[in-house]
């Protein structure tokens, strides 16, 4: 049974990152062997849209994707056109925030129609995933690209994709990952390959100056999440990636209250945009121990519920702390006196002060934390738990969290 689960350790496993669950500890507390590689090109800062004629080559027939249309209201579908007129373009529009299976076999279809030689993804981490799969569906040759996700079948070839990027949330524009939901089955699942990353990733802050407050916020939970994922496992001798992950964190604790205060900011705006890329490019995760237990049951209850990713993420976070306190003290130590000056207390009320402080948080963001206050009850967490016994999933970083656990989780979820 896998410590991590499939779709996530697929990813860590093709950049090297999984070894330490399979390789022996060399002596005492030790970084664990890895291979760190990743090919995105990152254009940042004001005005890098206009980089995109540079990056796609001329003779590239180019499907552009993107959500519900907010890059048509905001200018940035504008500028994207300006930069590339001349070329051979199709567009290919309606991918949902959790991007759907069955939506995105439309632009598969449509891709394979038009002969795509490159796909470009202009919104949110949502399309992005969306292009990722697409990009890996088109040449798949068994019969249901599903498997892609259910199964993590390798893959052997994949359209290039590129990103121009308007909400910082995913990371999505710095690894070679995605995630899929399939409405009619309930599920939400992930994949990696290295076929996945994107050639390029374009980051203007300004794109993100006209997004809700909503999403602001779950993007602000999601990073932060993706750092906890990395972070908040058990203590080893990786110093440096600790305070890398630290840093993302004090940052974004820094500037949310500032952004929600002045949202055309730009400075604000490009250090959340640049914390999100860094989260989970892969980086902070080098041979250490990851968790990814806070973002599979989110997963479940986004598929159940509907809710937001962020939401369920601010949901899942504070009730696996609070189940997990024992295997995660020392961490949860390290992570109240650092990242929120905690100074007093034995070490149990440190922990608890940080979880408490971390709730804290999330509401200053205006995201909620408890199933409750979603008017979400218990029925169907015995279900969710048995769902990772199915896929043969043992979460965490211990691989401790089976389906009698998940759905202790799932009962502290309710506040």
């Amino acid at each position: 049974m896998s410590f991590l689960p499939g779709p996530y350790a697929a990813f860590l496993a093709f950049t090297g990152e999984l070894k330490y669950i399979f390789v022996k500890k060399i002596e005492g507390v030790a970084m664990d062997n890895f291979t760190y590689h990743n090919p995105v090109k990152i254009v940042f800062g004001k005005g890098s849209i206009s980089e995109l004629k540079s990056l796609i080559k001329r003779d590239h027939k180019v499907m552009i994707t993107y959500g519900g249309g907010s890059i048509k209201k905001n200018g940035v579908y504008d500028q994207v056109m300006e930069t590339l007129k001349g070329r051979e373009l199709v567009e290919f529009g309606g991918i949902e925030p959790n991007p759907e299976f069955e939506t995105l076999m439309k632009g598969v279809e449509a891709a394979k129609k038009e002969k795509i030689d490159f796909l470009l993804a202009v919104g949110g981490g949502s399309v992005l995933d969306g292009a990722k799969f697409m990009a890996a569906a088109i040449f798949y040759k068994r019969k249901d690209p599903w498997e892609i996700v259910s199964r993590g079948f390798p893959l052997t070839a994949a359209v290039p994709v590129g990103a121009v990027m308007t909400l910082p949330a995913t990371g999505s524009e710095m690894n070679g990952y995605a995630v899929i939901s399939r409405r009619a089955r309930g599920e939400k699942r992930a994949f990696g390959s290295p076929l996945s990353y994107p050639r390029f990733s374009i980051l203007d802050p300004e794109t993100t100056f006209s997004l809700p407050d909503r999403q602001v916020s779950n993007g602000i939970v999601d990073t932060f999440v993706h750092t906890t994922e990395q972070y908040l496992t058990v203590r080893e001798g990786s110093p440096l990636q600790d305070r890398q992950a630290e840093a993302i964190l004090k940052t974004l604790i820094e500037e949310a209250p500032k952004v929600r205060k002045s949202p055309h900011d730009y400075s604000v705006r490009a250090n959340l945009m640049w914390c999100a890329t860094q989260a989970l490019n892969g980086l902070i995760g080098c041979g250490v121990p990851q968790d990814w237990a806070t973002h599979m049951i989110g997963h479940e209850l986004t598929a159940m519920h509907g809710l937001d990713h962020g939401q369920a993420l601010a949901i899942v976070l504070p009730a696996l702390l609070k189940y997990e306190k024992a295997n995660k003290l020392e961490k949860l130590v390290q992570f109240g006196e650092r990242i929120w000056n905690i100074s007093e207390g034995s070490s149990e009320e440190k922990a608890d002060k940080a979880i408490d402080k971390t709730v804290a948080f999330f509401h200053s963001l205006g995201v909620k934390t408890t199933l409750k206050d979603y008017n979400i009850g218990p029925d169907g967490f015995e279900k969710t738990g048995s769902t990772f016994d199915e896929r043969n999933m043992a979460l965490g970083e211990k691989g401790n969290i089976k389906s009698k656990e998940v759905v202790d989780i799932l009962k502290l979820c309710l506040g």
